[in-house]
């Protein structure tokens, strides 16, 4: 049975940072994918990592978000860095038709 497991969200203030680890059990992280689901919003993809290592981003994060997976493809992290309230969000990740139970991160001075 896959499983995705996410955590790490919380409480920081502006310009501040996280990490976020997707542990995966039960299948190979392949091809993953963080979304965020800000409040009165719809689910926004954030990043992905494909099974040759490409990384992509949506724009809103560029050069402030890195998404990393592990040489055992077990956990892919989202590196959140320079956080703004707008990033303010339940962050989830996704390995093809399964989802993790999602992290909030709350961006607030």
């Amino acid at each position: 049975q896959v499983h995705l497991a996410e955590s790490g969200g919380g409480f920081v203030q502006p310009g501040g940072s996280l990490r976020l680890p997707c542990v995966v059990s039960g299948a190979i992280a392949d091809h993953v994918v963080w979304y965020r689901r800000a409040p009165g919003h719809q689910r926004e993809h954030v990043a992905v990592v494909t099974p040759s290592g490409q990384t992509m981003y949506t724009d809103s994060v560029k050069g402030r978000f890195t998404i990393s997976r592990n040489s055992a493809k077990t956990t892919v992290d989202l590196q959140l860095t320079d956080l703004t309230p707008e990033d303010t969000a339940i962050y989830y990740c996704n390995l093809h038709e399964h989802w993790g139970q999602g992290t909030q991160v709350i961006v607030s001075s």
